[in-house]
C-alpha cells in the first residue's frame, strides 16, 4: 500500500517560543514544560504515516493531544515545526488558497458536534459542499441523493435537521463529507455523543460504508473498544506523545510498556478479535475423490470424531462423522452419500462476539470460508468462548 499522510516530528503548542521547542528536543516531559514555562504542549514529536485505504484510529483519554493532532492534519491547528505530507506535498508550506483548494477537494473534517445547518433540509445539508464548489444544481442534487440513499437516508431528504435522532443527524454528517468525495476523511469522535445502540450503528455503518469506497480515514476516540473494533492500525496517545502504534490484535497481546497493558486490560476481547484471528488450519481434510475408508483414517490419526469434505479449489462441500462413515462402510454407502450440512460457515472478519452463539449451538467446528466457498481454517469451540487464542491459517 502507497502511503497517502506522513507526519514528522509534529510538535504544537501554543506559543511559538524557540525556548520550549529546545526543551522539547531535550524530551522534557509535557508536565515539566508546564510547571516550567506555563505553556501547554498539544502535540509532543509524533510521526507516523497513514496508508491510501486505511482506516487510521488515534486513541487516547482527554488531554492525551489526539484532536489537537488531527487538527493539525488540515492545519486548524497550525503546526509549530515539522512537516506534514500528503502524497508527497507538505501542507505546513501551503499559502492560504492553497489549503482552501485543500480542505474543498482532498481532506473533509466529520466533528462530534455534526456541525449541520439547521435551516436546510437533510438534502441542503449534503450538497453544502458541492454547492460551494460551483456544481449545478441537478448534478450536485442527483449526488447528494445517491449519498444519502448510501449512508441509509433515503426518503429523509426533505426533513430538517430538528427532526432527526442524533444517529440520523450523524448520518447526515457523514453523507456531507462523503458527497464532495474527498481522498481523506479526518473525524474528530464523531460518535462519542451518541448513544450505546445508535453508536454501535454507526460503526457498523463505517465499516460497511469503507469496505466499499475504501477512503483513508483517520478516527479520533477515547473508547477503546471503539478503537480495536474499527481501526486496521490504531496510535495510543498518553500526555501528547504517541506511545505506541500497531494493528488492533499486536497491541492487545504486546503492550509496550504498562500504560498500554493497564489500557487494554479491561477489553471486550471478543469485539476486537476477528475470526481470522483465531481460526487454524485444519489438521485433516478430505476430498470428494477419497473413500470413506481414508475418511475414517484421516479422523482417527487425528484424533477427531468428524472432518470436512472439499473440492477443487478447496471449496467446501460438507462434513462427514465418524459414526456415519463407519456405518456407511457396513451398508456399502459413498462418501457422497452421508456429507452433512448441519455446521456453521463465518466469514474471516466476523467478530468472536457473533460467534458465541454458533459455537454454543454447534455441534461441530464452525467452518471460515471467503464469498467462493473456499475453507480457509476452522474455528473450535474453546477459541470461540476464550476469545483469547490467536493462531492464524498460513
Amino acid at each position: 500500500m502507497s502511503v497517502k499522510i506522513k507526519v514528522e516530528n509534529r510538535p504544537k503548542y501554543l506559543e511559538r517560543d524557540p525556548e520550549i521547542l529546545k526543551k522539547l528536543q531535550k524530551k522534557q516531559s509535557k508536565d515539566k514544560i508546564f510547571k516550567e514555562t506555563g505553556h501547554t504542549v498539544g502535540v509532543k514529536n509524533a510521526s507516523f504515516s497513514v496508508n491510501e485505504g486505511e482506516l487510521f484510529v488515534i486513541m487516547g483519554l482527554s488531554g492525551s493531544g489526539k484532536s489537537t493532532l488531527i487538527r493539525c492534519l488540515n492545519i486548524l491547528n497550525e503546526p509549530t515545526s515539522g512537516a506534514i505530507y500528503i502524497d508527497g506535498d507538505d501542507i505546513v508550506k501551503y499559502d492560504h488558497h492553497q489549503l482552501r483548494e485543500f480542505r474543498q477537494k482532498k481532506a473533509t473534517m466529520v466533528f462530534q458536534n455534526f456541525g449541520l445547518m439547521n435551516h436546510r433540509t437533510v438534502l441542503g445539508n449534503v450538497e453544502y459542499g458541492l454547492e460551494v464548489k460551483g456544481m449545478a444544481l441537478e448534478e450536485r442534487r442527483k449526488i447528494a441523493r445517491e449519498t444519502i440513499e448510501g449512508v441509509g437516508l433515503s426518503g429523509w431528504e426533505d426533513k430538517y435537521i430538528a427532526e432527526l435522532s442524533g444517529g440520523m443527524q450523524q448520518r447526515v454528517g457523514l453523507a456531507r463529507a462523503l458527497a464532495t468525495n474527498p481522498d481523506i476523511l479526518l473525524m474528530d469522535e464523531p460518535f462519542s455523543a451518541l448513544d450505546p445502540l445508535i453508536r454501535r450503528d454507526m460503526q457498523l455503518e463505517l465499516l460497511d460504508i469503507q469496505s466499499k469506497l475504501k477512503k483513508t480515514i483517520v478516527f479520533i476516540t477515547h473508547d477503546v473498544n471503539e478503537a480495536f473494533k474499527l481501526g486496521d492500525r490504531v496510535a495510543v496517545m498518553k500526555d501528547a506523545e504517541i506511545v505506541q502504534i500497531g494493528v488492533p490484535e499486536d497491541i492487545l497481546n504486546n503492550p509496550s510498556n504498562a500504560y498500554i497493558e493497564d489500557f487494554v486490560r479491561d477489553i471486550d476481547r471478543s469485539r476486537v478479535l476477528q475470526a481470522k484471528h483465531i481460526m487454524f488450519k485444519p489438521g485433516a481434510l478430505v476430498t470428494l475423490n477419497h473413500g470413506l475408508k481414508v475418511a475414517i483414517k484421516e479422523m482417527e490419526s487425528n484424533g477427531i470424531s468428524s472432518v470436512f469434505v472439499v473440492g477443487d479449489k478447496r471449496k467446501l462441500e460438507g462434513i462427514v462423522t465418524i459414526d456415519d462413515a463407519v456405518e456407511a462402510v457396513k451398508t456399502k454407502k459413498k462418501l457422497a452419500d452421508i456429507i452433512k450440512q448441519d455446521y456453521f460457515t463465518a466469514d474471516e472478519e466476523a467478530y468472536v462476539q457473533d460467534l458465541i452463539p454458533k459455537a454454543i449451538e454447534s455441534k461441530y467446528p464452525i467452518a471460515v470460508v471467503d464469498e467462493n466457498k473456499k475453507l480457509l481454517g476452522i474455528i473450535v469451540r474453546v477459541s470461540v468462548l476464550s476469545g483469547l487464542t490467536n493462531t492464524a491459517v498460513e
